[in-house]
Formats: C-alpha cells, structure tokens, sequence
C-alpha cells in the first residue's frame, strides 16, 4: 500500500498531477496504480513553515511518498521586494517537509525545484551539472538561494541517513488553474489575461517587448505525467531536468499569436518595443530526462494553448485572477 502525500497540491502542478491520477486509467503507466492513495493538501490545510504543523499533517496522512510542491512564489516584483521572506519561508517549509518525511520513515521524497537555481551568468545549455557553479541572479537570489538547498539537504539525508530523496527542475510551467493575476503572473498566464480583458473592453493588446526572446514551455499535464514518472522510476538523488528539448522553443511572438488565435481577438495587436525584454533565451537540456524515461510525447504548444484558455474562459469567475476582473 502506497500513500502519496502532495504538498502544494491546489496549485498549477498539483492540481495537474490530480487530474492526471484522477483521469489515466487505473494501473497505466500514469494512471493510479491498485493499492495507491493520492492526498493533495494546499495551505488552508497547515502551516509547512511550523515544524509542529507539519508533523501533524505527517501524521494525519502518513506518507509513503512525497511529491513536495508547496513554496512562496511570486513574479519577478515580489522576488525582487521580498528576497529575506522569499529565503526564510521556503527554507523553513524544505526543511520541515524533509525532516517529517524522515522521522515519519517516508520511503520517498520528490521535491520541486527551478531554473532560477542555476547560476545568473553560466554556459548554455543549462544541465544538471551546474546548479552550484556561480551565484543566481540577483533579482531572486532569496528564492533561488532557498530552492538549491534542497539540493543541498537532499545529498546531506542521502549521505547521513541513506534517504531516497530527489528533485525535479522544471522548465516554464503553464496550463489551467495557473496564476492569471496581471500584477504578479508568469508571461503566458499574464498575456491570457490581458488579451481576454483587451477583447472584452474593445481595446488594444499591447504585449510588452519585441516578442522575440525565446523560452521552453512545458504544459502542467504534461510535467504531471513526468512528476508521476519520477516518483516511481528515479531514485538517484541527482535532480532531473523536466522539459521540453531546445529545438522545441517558443518565441514571444509566437506565444501572443497562438493567444489572439484562441482568444478570438480581433482588435488592435501590437508590441511595445520601448520595454525591456529580458534574457534572449536561457535553454535548458532535456536530454538525461529522454534517455531515462524514452519516448515522451509532449502535447504541442498551440493545442496545450488552447486548452489553458479554454479553462480560463470557462472558470474566469473563480480563477487567480488578482482584483481586476473589469
């Protein structure tokens, strides 16, 4: 009997991994294996930065396994302004999590991580070798810092106490139950949002930059089925790169285009060139993953699109959205 504890399980990944345990076949690769319990627990249901908190749910649900997704997270506006809350809260709910995890003798740790763990000025591609080869970039040092310690802690569990506790990288997350709030959301959700008020409101939609950087997406059911992969399959304590391959990046451009096609947006669409772009592209090699779990097929970005604006439009009332729903 396996129990399967997900923390941060009413967010993007979680919420995706449930959909997928919950609609696979039972007993397929993905699917929910005989004799599986799944638990997804968001915060509403205990403190992971408290120590007490946290055993308690240890307790209340006693985990075989973890697939540890919970974490402070924000866009690059509250990274910037709160980099010592950042640290503190997401090094407190690691450490806690890993510690109940061994002293309740879970068998089993998956925990997720970021590209912003590797290093602000680093040799493309990134891979799972360089992690810890130079310092993150400045603007997110906080969280970055605190993501890489478990890194860290898990190599330390592994040598002190013989723990099979790994990590997952994951490359630019997507899909339904994402975060669409326009203040503080990562670029696809954002533009989403943007482009459905834009069509409702009869207005232009201007996408900040020149659109040409290039970035790797990946749809959260398709990272759910490779989160699922993971548990059952990897047990080195080395991290594992979980993306799409370089040849499959995606410009800006490319991304507001495939918007306006599944908004339906018929109105004024331009690129304001006067704002910054950021980095041109920061590829990431998927190549450990593909030789590890074989043939992957990854869902094509424009129909993964489409199926993230579909969620949005169809569960606008109740989605993350922030305040600004007019």
């Amino acid at each position: 009997m396996s129990r399967i504890l997900v923390t941060g399980g009413s967010g993007l990944v979680g919420k995706a991994i449930q959909r997928v345990i919950e609609t696979e076949p039972e007993g397929s690769k993905y699917g929910k294996q005989p004799g599986e319990e799944w638990f997804f627990i968001g915060s509403s249901e205990g403190d992971l930065r408290d120590p007490a908190a946290t055993d308690a749910l240890f307790d209340k649900y006693r985990p075989t396994h973890v697939i540890h997704l919970a974490a402070l997270v924000g866009g690059l506006f509250k990274n910037m302004k709160y980099k010592l809350t950042f640290l503190r809260d997401n090094t407190l709910i690691n450490d806690n999590v890993l510690r109940s995890a061994y002293t309740r003798q879970s068998s089993k740790v998956v925990s997720c991580l970021s590209t912003c763990v590797f290093p602000d000025k680093v040799e493309y591609p990134l891979d799972e070798t360089k992690i810890h080869s130079g310092p993150p970039h400045e603007s997110n040092f906080g969280y970055a810092h605190a993501k890489r310690m478990v890194d860290v802690m898990n190599h330390a569990y592994k040598e002190e106490f013989g723990c099979n506790f790994t990590s997952a990288i994951p490359t630019n997350v997507f899909g339904p139950h994402d975060n669409f709030d326009l203040e503080d959301s990562h670029v696809i959700p954002g533009l989403i949002h943007k482009c459905v008020l834009a069509k409702k409101n009869g207005t232009p939609f201007v996408v900040a930059g020149t659109g040409k950087p290039l970035r790797q997406f990946i749809y959260s059911i398709d990272l759910a089925k490779l989160f699922i992969w993971q548990l059952r399959n990897y047990d080195d304590v080395e991290p594992l790169i979980l993306s799409v391959g370089e040849d499959e990046e995606v410009s800006i451009k490319q991304v507001a285009d495939a918007i306006v096609k599944a908004v339906g947006f018929e109105g004024n669409y331009s690129f304001d060139t006067t704002r910054a772009d950021g980095q041109f592209r920061k590829p990431a090699s998927n190549a450990k993953l593909l030789g590890l779990v074989g043939d992957f097929k990854f869902t094509p970005f424009e129909e993964a699109l489409h199926d993230t604006v579909k969620w949005f439009l169809d569960n606008y009332e109740s989605a993350r959205t922030g305040h600004q729903k007019k």
